[in-house]
Order: C-alpha cells, then structure tokens, then sequence
C-alpha cells in the first residue's frame, strides 16, 4: 500500500513540474493581454511584451502575494488567539475590549470574541 502511494506522489509531482512552466506561460500571457488591451485605451500608455507582462506578474506577486507559500486561513493562529481569549479572567477580556475601543472605535470591538452567556 505504501510503495502505491508513493508511485502516486511521485507522478504528481512530476505532472506539476512538467505543467508549472505552462502554467506560468498562460499568466503572463494574460496579463501581457489585460494590459495591452485596457492600459493603452484607458491610460495611454504604451503596450508591453510577453515578457514585460511576465515581469509584471512577478513583481505583483511579491508586492501582494509575498515570496513564501499559501498559508491558508491560518487555523493554528486562530486557535492560539481563541486559547489566550479562554485564558484570559473576565476582568481581563473588558480590559482587551476597552482597549480595542479607544483604539478604533465601538467597531473595533465587535471584531473581538463574543462575550460568554452569564450563568
């Protein structure tokens, strides 16, 4: 059963080394296209090349995206965040909220964690 799953992850990681670069090729494209199509009509600027757009798409990625991978929603922070809340006595938790308040407004604090049902 393992040596199967092996020979799986192996094929799939060769598929996606052989279809990364195509993949790549196919964004670029499209931004070289979006550009050329939008940017002249809308801006007047000038047209760019396959490889202009590709640069262009790189450079958005580490403005936006960053250089690391996907980190997904980011459970492990969440559930860390929740375990200090939980931690934390009541006193504490209307502290946080006073703070959350005089920083950024009654908004702020509807972004905090529910307050437990009193029993």
């Amino acid at each position: 059963m393992r040596k199967l799953s092996m020979r799986k992850g192996v094929r799939i990681a060769v598929i996606a080394a052989v279809a990364a670069p195509f993949v790549v090729a196919l964004f670029g494209y499209i931004v070289m296209s979006l550009w050329n199509w939008l940017v002249p009509a809308v801006f007047g600027g000038r047209t760019i090349t396959f490889w202009q757009g590709l640069g262009l798409l790189i450079l958005a990625r580490i403005l936006v995206g960053g250089l690391g991978g996907g980190h997904g929603d980011d459970k492990h922070g969440r559930r860390r965040s929740r375990e200090q809340w939980e931690q934390m006595t009541p006193e504490e938790r209307e502290a946080f909220r006073q703070g959350l308040r005089d920083r950024c407004g009654e908004r702020g604090a509807a972004n905090a964690p529910p307050k437990p049902a009193e029993s």
